[in-house]
């Protein structure tokens, strides 16, 4: 049986996603694998991978903030927003001024209201809303509000009607860089796409700390306990008070010890108990690690 633990990978490009899951189930000889997020096959970057038991940890990381580095190509529109679609608009952007550039930018900084692309993975009446495009068939997606806390410009290209701008940003769970790219174009009335993505950073995880795919068998993982720390407050506990959270028991008069919730119960030898939370003026499981998940 594979160690538990979590796992970061950097997906090259070309790869789906569950592809990257698929090579590290035949490497480490399990099924039991998930993630926290996927990536377009254009994408490159970081996965962060869940390994039998602490796969439960999973829920916990989907919702981090993200860290891009992305290249928006504005004078050209493509049907998905980026250069695996088909060219629907071509404008001359070779007068776009900077401040220009600058103004766009801003309005897209903050917290804004972003229609996902409609080449994305978001469930239509069951099914995915890329597949339904590719159908041909009509899909109209709900704008929904995101945080956009960093978009800097990076460098700037001109090539005869065409700007490249490279950029990095920092933003919530659930923003599509993609619709940022063709936002953008669209206010400066020249439409755009992303030519290049790469995902940095998930939470307190850095892609600088993720293994190839090609080198997931002699990977290093995080261990459950150092991986629910890293997202969660530490809530220590001694070897009684372990043993009652993973029978289904409170602690009495414990959540005062408690600095944020929810926590990660951590015992006396370093190991996951659980994830708690306050009940009252006591502390209670939420989640408990399978015994072979806590170290």
């Amino acid at each position: 049986m594979a160690a538990p633990g979590i796992l970061l990978v950097d997906k090259p490009g070309g790869m789906t996603s569950h592809d990257v899951v698929a090579r590290a189930r035949r490497a480490l000889g399990t099924r039991k694998i998930g993630h926290a997020g996927t990536l377009d096959p254009m994408a490159t970057g970081l996965l962060v991978l869940g390994v039998e038991g602490a796969t439960r940890l999973l829920t916990f990381m989907v919702g981090l903030d993200k860290t891009y580095e992305a290249t928006i190509r504005l004078g050209i529109a493509t049907d998905t927003d980026d250069a695996e679609g088909v060219t629907v608009a071509v404008a001359d952007a070779s007068s776009l001024a900077s401040p220009a550039l600058v103004d766009g930018i801003a309005a897209l900084t903050g917290r804004i209201s972003q229609v996902p692309s409609t080449y994305s993975a978001i469930k239509v009446h069951g099914r995915r809303a890329y597949d339904l495009a590719r159908a041909g068939e009509q899909v109209e997606l709900r704008a929904r509000d995101v945080t956009v806390s960093r978009f800097d410009v990076l460098d700037e290209r001109r090539d005869g009607a065409t700007v490249d701008l490279d950029v990095v940003v920092d933003c919530s769970s659930g923003t599509y860089i993609r619709s940022l790219a063709r936002d953008l174009g669209a206010s400066l009335g020249v439409g755009g796409h992303l030519t290049a993505l790469r995902r940095t950073r998930i939470g307190p995880f850095d892609v600088a700390r993720a293994a190839s795919a090609d080198a997931i068998d002699a990977a290093p993982l995080l261990s459950p306990g150092d991986a629910a720390t890293a997202v969660l407050s530490r809530f220590d506990v001694t070897v009684e008070e372990a043993r009652d959270l993973r029978h289904g028991k409170r602690l009495p008069g414990a959540a005062g010890r408690l600095a944020s919730q929810p926590a990660a119960a951590i015992d006396p030898g370093g190991a996951l108990v659980g994830v708690v939370e306050k009940r009252g003026d006591d502390v209670k499981s939420s989640m408990n690690m399978p015994e072979e998940a806590t170290r």
